[in-house]
């Protein structure tokens, strides 16, 4: 058997990448109108980012435990690498970490320090490498080496949702007067939601989206995932200015952002995740 590679819902994988990969996934929770809903399993409210008492929680170590342990059974023993949502933006990390005890060595746990695709890329690279037959080790190693490798920025709409959810981290102190401000923000090498810039329009904060973005990739090769809430159009024409800008990139895809960031992050919010090649 192979070593197996869990993550969780935030990572934004389709199907058929899961399937492909053999990546299993833990539901994180999103909590609407008094209902505890399983993302990626149950249904959640199209609008659930404009609900103001919606709110979101990480994996539980029960939840994480026994998707754990039937990950370790698959591989005959291998073991198990699991590939997380930011520690600084969900308590999953710290559950799993937790979960992860009871298996002792047999499961590794990575902090990807990002979000949405941005845990995808991380996972996708650990099970490449147990998928070209690398021991635990190995798979690991894979996965920590993608992680500096991410890059992640978004562009919100609205400041209610991140004052209500507290993820702004050091932003904190200019939520309260910036009411016209489109701020892009990005993932610092910690995992934190940090401010970039401070812009007052749409157009020019998804430029300075655009700009961010290919000044990380430069001349190399890279994976790029457009995220939206709600705002397709916006997304599309960020995706199509950083295909101009950047023809070398290796694929490019556009998917809504998921319930539980867009609980966090509001309505018409914008966000690129990159992955750097080796």
């Amino acid at each position: 058997m192979a070593v197996s590679v869990v993550t969780d819902s935030s990572a934004r994988l389709e199907p058929q990448l899961l399937q492909r990969w053999g990546i299993r996934q833990v539901p994180l929770h999103v909590l609407v109108d008094g209902a505890d809903l399983l993302d990626e399993v149950d249904e959640v409210p199209h609008d659930v980012h404009d609900r103001p008492h919606a709110t979101t929680a990480g994996a539980t170590p029960a939840d994480l435990t026994k998707v754990y342990r039937r990950a370790l059974a698959d591989s005959d023993g291998d073991g198990v690498v699991a590939v997380h949502l930011s520690a600084a933006l969900s308590s999953t990390y710290s559950s799993a970490v937790g979960a992860a005890r009871e298996f002792g060595s047999a499961v590794r746990v990575v902090n990807s320090r990002s979000a949405a695709a941005g845990v995808g890329f991380v996972a996708l690279a650990a099970a490449r490498a147990a998928h070209a037959g690398g021991d635990l080790d190995a798979v690991e190693a894979a996965a920590r080496a993608a992680v500096p490798r991410g890059h992640a920025f978004i562009v919100v709409h609205r400041l209610d949702n991140l004052r209500r959810s507290g993820r702004i981290g050091t932003a904190a102190s200019w939520l309260g007067t910036a009411l016209s401000l489109k701020p892009l923000l990005r993932l610092d090498v910690d995992g934190r939601l940090v401010l970039f810039q401070r812009i007052r329009t749409v157009s020019k904060a998804h430029a300075a989206l655009v700009d961010a973005v290919v000044e990380v990739v430069g001349d190399r090769t890279a994976t790029l995932a457009v995220h939206h809430v709600d705002d397709h159009d916006g997304a599309a024409q960020v995706g199509a200015a950083l295909t101009d800008a950047l023809p070398q990139v290796n694929s490019m895809s556009i998917t809504e952002m998921g319930p539980v960031l867009s609980v966090h992050v509001g309505g018409g919010a914008v966000g690129v995740c990159v992955m750097l090649d080796e």
